[in-house]
């Protein structure tokens, strides 16, 4: 067996069921959850009509590239999103069987698993808290992930200026997600321009996550992507790639389709591990996906049933919890230090008296620099409908004030 996988450490969803194991909840009460990132939403019928009318090419195998068609209808996207130049579908964009996968991947294409002269491994550097895909990637590649924790004072920016310069030497991939998971937080310009003179000084690749880019509140002021933030900085695309999927913008999370866009000299590296890597995108699924990202009438549909969410939940929550409405993304991240509970203390009797399942934030973090920065919050995904999340929202307002009592 490999011996890295040893290394890895339990997938959060694994420890929410030790925790809730010898829980029983109220059988009255019907169980609703806010634990998992899984989108709720309908399918849109042009997408479920999409996959219908191409069931034929079941009988072919996929290209790993994918079609023209399909890269194109990618490029265009985000040549619109993101206000850039012409974005060349052959070279700087690659359809991927989800954001999620390509994480992963990635990882294995860009980093170089010799150690330097001291005998110390390549640094992957991640966000803390964090995506827990980007620290799996780094150990199954060689590397050593390092965790910039995030400063709630702060937006939960992570402090890259307190890193040794040391380990900016030996990091060969940063992992950023914006808008973040689990804070919601979204990478300013300014974040940008350090990142990219970072990159410049010690040569490290940039990842960015995207894949909650089109879940946002305003629709005047989506959020800034990587490649835009390069674009508006007078920077081609050298070292960044940006990750995308169709799971939240379109409700389509089995689906398993996205895309990654940027450096074309990494994406054809890339595209090399992915041939032989096996992960090509379904015929069908890769029509279905043309559909979707060419249409964004469903897209402003679905924000704004979130926007109607957030605007009933928030203020709920408010009441009894230190929570604030996100820059972007599906989740809401409260501090409950304030109610004596322990964030795992939190969630299970929240669990066993209410039948409402939260995340720990110290599962979604690792300890890092004496602290763990996800320590005394839950996250909440608000995937669910309305009438769904405003109830579980009362229970929580329930459950906090007879705490208080």
């Amino acid at each position: 067996m490999n011996p890295l996988l040893d290394s890895l450490q339990t997938y959060p969803f694994e420890k929410l069921r030790a925790l809730f194991a010898d829980v029983t909840p109220p059988a009255a009460l019907p169980h609703i959850s806010f634990g998992i990132g899984e989108p709720k939403h309908p399918t849109p019928a042009l997408i479920r009509d999409a996959v219908i009318a191409s069931l034929g090419g079941l009988a072919s195998y996929p290209a790993t590239l994918g079609s023209p068609a399909l890269r194109e209808s990618i490029a265009n996207w985000v040549t619109k999103r993101y206000h850039l130049p012409p974005v060349d579908p052959a070279t700087e964009v690659l359809p991927v069987a989800g954001s999620r996968e390509a994480l992963f991947a990635l990882a294995q294409t860009v980093i170089d698993p010799k150690r330097n002269a001291a005998g110390e491994p390549a640094i992957v550097l991640c966000p803390n808290p964090f995506y827990q895909i980007y620290e799996g990637a780094a150990l199954l590649a060689g590397a050593e992930p390092y965790f910039a924790n995030s400063d709630p004072a702060r937006n939960f920016a992570c402090d890259y200026s307190s890193i040794p310069e040391a380990i900016w030497a030996r990091t060969q991939l940063l992992y950023v997600c914006s808008p973040g998971n689990p804070t919601g937080a979204v990478l300013t310009l300014e974040d940008w321009r350090e990142l990219f003179a970072l990159s410049d000084r010690y040569g490290f690749v940039i990842a960015s996550d995207e894949c909650y880019s089109e879940i946002y509140f305003d629709e005047a002021t989506p959020p800034l992507g990587g490649l835009e933030a390069a674009h508006k900085l007078g920077r081609n695309f050298s070292r960044l790639v940006m990750l995308s999927s169709l799971s939240k913008r379109s409700n389509v999370p089995g689906m398993r389709s996205g895309f990654v866009a940027g450096d074309p000299a990494i994406l054809k590296q890339f595209l090399l591990y992915r041939t032989y890597h096996g992960a090509a995108l379904s015929t069908v699924y890769q029509a279905a996906s043309i559909a979707a990202w060419n249409d964004e009438t469903h897209v402003r549909e679905n924000r704004a049933k979130y926007v109607q969410k957030f605007a009933t939940v928030t203020p709920m929550l408010a009441e009894v919890l230190d929570v604030r409405l996100p820059d972007a993304a599906f989740y809401l991240w409260a501090d409950v230090s304030g109610t004596g509970l322990s964030d795992t203390e939190f969630a299970r009797r929240l669990y066993a008296d209410y039948n409402v399942t939260v995340l720990p934030g110290s599962y979604l973090a690792r300890t890092a620099h004496n602290t763990n920065p996800g320590r005394n919050f839950v996250r909440l995904a608000l995937v669910a409908d309305v009438d769904e999340c405003t109830q579980g929202a009362q229970r929580i307002v329930d459950f906090c004030r007879a705490l208080r009592r």
